[in-house]
């Protein structure tokens, strides 16, 4: 058992060897996106100032360390993404469907990262801003953003949490670094 001595954010803690160590299969919003600060009270309110359990660490791709981490019996990992402060990330060596079955229950409970606030389809906090910035997270990080007119507007969401966001202008999307959909009328 070691003890945590810091939170840096939603799935990264320090140690009492002052070991940095990351939460496997879990990806929290950095700190200055959409629930990134609730996400980092939350681990904080888990695991500060106690003793944990590292199970099964690894080095991710960076090479820092990652781990499950435990308190009694209970899952720190999984507690993250069951109550939707994290999102579930597989490293394709090792797919946890535990895990993956906690982000789903988040997913569908409307719960954290899912909650209205940074999962959206439709703007209410700004109606008449309707254009969609959307980030290809699964491929090269491409930014296109979807006028109401494009032929996938509908089923686009808005995942704050991500960096994803709402334009008013294509000026303002394309300023922001993003291009327009190939699904959109010229």
């Amino acid at each position: 058992m070691v003890e945590v001595l810091a939170v840096l954010d939603g799935d990264t803690i320090v140690l009492e060897n002052k070991t940095r160590l990351r939460l496997r299969h879990i990806d929290a919003p950095e700190l200055e996106l959409c629930g990134g600060v609730k996400a980092k009270e939350f681990l904080e309110k888990l695991v500060s100032g106690r003793k944990v359990v590292i199970d099964q660490q690894i080095p991710d791709q960076q090479g820092r360390a990652m781990a499950f981490i435990y308190i009694d019996q209970t899952l720190i990992n999984k507690e993250m993404l069951k109550n939707g402060w994290a999102r579930y990330h597989s490293d394709k060596t090792s797919v946890s469907e535990d895990l993956k079955k906690a982000n789903d229950f988040a997913k569908q409970n409307s719960l954290g990262i899912y909650s209205p606030k940074c999962y959206q389809k439709e703007n209410k906090e700004n109606p008449s801003c309707q254009i969609k910035g959307n980030i290809e997270h699964a491929g090269r990080g491409r930014k296109l953003y979807y006028l109401p007119n494009c032929a996938q507007y509908q089923f686009v969401i808005v995942e704050k949490d991500l960096g994803e966001q709402w334009f008013c202008s294509e000026k303002e999307a394309k300023s922001a670094g993003f291009t327009k959909a190939a699904t959109c009328p010229n």
